[in-house]
């Protein structure tokens, strides 16, 4: 049950993120669920790890300030995959 719901908040926070950096329309269900997974635990680590940031550790959970973090996080990932030209 763990994996549906971690599912679920990665396409939700890689759909947020693909709709503010404008790659929504050149990216599917499925890219959205791994940038919306991976930039979490990017977002979790840049931001709680490396920087400290208490509330980041919630990136990727199923709550607004996970939710947040986890946009953050993909936001930056997709700016990075632009930065190589992946997307």
């Amino acid at each position: 049950m763990d994996w549906i719901i971690a599912i679920l908040v990665g396409a939700l926070i890689g759909w947020l993120a693909s709709l503010v950096m404008g790659t929504d329309a050149r990216q599917g269900a499925i890219a959205n669920i791994l940038i919306g997974m991976i930039g979490s635990a990017l977002g979790r680590w840049i931001f709680a790890d490396v920087l400290g940031i208490g509330g980041a550790a919630a990136a990727g959970s199923l709550s607004l300030l996970g939710i947040l973090w986890g946009v953050l996080g993909a936001i930056i990932l997709i700016f990075i995959l632009r930065a190589v030209r992946v997307l």
